[in-house]
């Protein structure tokens, strides 16, 4: 299995604190690749042999696609190396997927599930735009760009990963919705960074998320939404 392991940009080396998280990695755990740290072809660190990608340009997107293409293990699983996710989680994740799932996705918003820090800002515009999926897709999906998720390396293969600045966890999910791939949600705990907290950028961000949720939607949202509609008048129109 593979983990791979983001480090946004202007966080710096993680460095004792990427220890730390390393030593919480479950033994099934046999490839960890960085990105967004030192690069390296092998460094060894908490016992594990980390590949370190380097730094990336955040104005082409907030995670690399490199870090999934990298990876070598039959399943993948990406979190962030901030702190704020567990590796304790993982085997829960790892689960579902033995179970028959595709795709697996942490959710804050679900029992069990908890964030740090959210502005009420980005809230709102994350329930908008999970209306707009649950509309299109058909889906009730709780925690639409939640970062922390697990899926088949075949799965990668499959996607048509771009250089947008489309967030990658919403990328992810919006195209395992659209090639119609088994999706499961599990509770998350959402823990205070170890780093100090990026400054969220609402509007373009959901901008972003909105335009890829609209132009990978399936080629029967637009009948199905119409549908919807005319039974919601008919409904009205009865009483």
């Amino acid at each position: 299995m593979s983990l791979v392991l983001t480090v946004r940009p202007g966080e710096g080396d993680p460095g004792p604190a990427l220890d730390l998280l390393l030593g919480q990695v479950p033994s099934s755990v046999g490839d960890v690749v960085l990105v967004g740290g030192p690069a390296g072809d092998g460094e060894t660190r908490a016992g594990l042999t980390v590949r370190g990608l380097g730094a990336w340009d955040s104005s082409r997107g907030d995670i690399p696609h490199a870090g999934l293409l990298a990876a070598t293990g039959d399943l993948v699983v990406l979190m962030n190396a901030d702190g704020s996710m567990s590796p304790h989680e993982i085997p829960h994740y790892l689960h579902y997927l033995e179970s028959g799932y595709d795709f697996v996705k942490g959710s804050r918003f679900i029992a069990g599930g908890d964030f740090a820090d959210y502005p009420l800002s980005r809230r709102l515009g994350h329930r908008a735009l999970l209306r707009v999926a649950r509309q299109v897709y058909g889906q009730h999906l709780t925690d639409l760009w939640y970062g922390f998720c697990a899926f088949r390396r075949s799965f990668v293969d499959l996607l048509d990963l771009r250089e947008d600045g489309v967030e990658l966890g919403a990328e992810l999910v919006t195209h395992a919705l659209h090639y119609g791939l088994r999706v499961a949600e599990v509770p998350s705990l959402e823990r205070p960074r170890l780093h100090e907290p990026s400054h969220p950028r609402t509007i373009r961000d959901g901008a972003r998320i909105l335009g890829t949720l609209l132009d990978e939607r399936p080629h029967n949202a637009l009948s199905r939404l119409a549908h919807r509609r005319r039974g919601h008048g008919s409904r009205h129109s009865s009483g």
